[in-house]
């Protein structure tokens, strides 16, 4: 019922991840991102305490392989459970448990994985690494990118209804968590716009965090 992907951009070590499914509120539970260490996403009888384990385990030094191999060895039900990770230097690992839904697949590179269950075929998760890889620009435009590709290669078996994307920098916070909750059209479009509304704003609300005394003008009447 879900595909994605966890992505570094090389360039800028900003970390991303995007999410579809035909579930409410998908990016809620499954999407995670920490500046300087890496992204996760937990999907598939989604656990969430999976995305910040992972992240705690990278942040003291493991790898994305090792992270997901410790997470299989000592947490429960993972059998059930599919969890994708990219670390700070770009290593990559999946864990797709056997009891993942409908059609499960995976598909790696270097700087970005995605996995998917309920596909509507296991050719998905590449179109999506392709997509993310082939794509330029800033590390939200290739992540939309990316999942414009899924969906063009089938994306899930039905109709998906939500939809997110959460970027880090070099914030504590993530710098972009756009989601698309519910919708009958399509989720992957609404986060696509909202994007383009979002991302020449982004700089400028980070600055108003960082010393709004230089921050731009918030446009709205009474702001100076």
């Amino acid at each position: 019922m879900t595909f994605s992907l966890v992505a570094r951009c090389a360039q800028t070590g900003m970390f991303g991840v995007a999410i579809a499914s035909s579930s409410p509120a998908v990016a809620a539970r499954c999407s995670y991102t920490r500046t300087g260490v890496g992204a996760v996403a937990s999907q598939n009888i989604t656990d969430p305490s999976l995305g910040p384990l992972t992240l705690d385990l990278m942040g003291q030094g493991l790898s994305a392989e090792q992270a997901i191999a410790d997470i299989v060895q000592n947490q429960k039900f993972t059998e059930y459970r599919q969890v994708l990770a990219v670390d700070k230097l770009g290593g990559t690992a999946i864990h797709s448990g056997p009891n993942s839904l409908g059609i499960w697949t995976q598909a790696t590179g270097v700087n970005v994985a995605s996995g998917g269950n309920l596909l509507a075929n296991d050719g998905v998760p590449q179109a999506i690494v392709d997509g993310f890889q082939s794509a330029s620009g800033h590390i939200g435009d290739r992540l939309i990118a990316a999942m414009r590709a899924g969906l063009a290669q089938g994306g899930e078996a039905g109709p998906i209804h939500s939809a997110g994307m959460q970027i880090c920098d070099h914030v504590a916070w993530p710098v972009a968590d756009l989601r698309c909750d519910w919708t009958l059209e399509c989720p992957i479009e609404n986060i696509a716009a909202a994007w383009e509304i979002y991302q020449p704003q982004l700089q400028a609300y980070v600055q108003r965090a960082l010393d709004p005394r230089v921050a731009p003008s918030y446009g709205v009447p009474g702001d100076e």
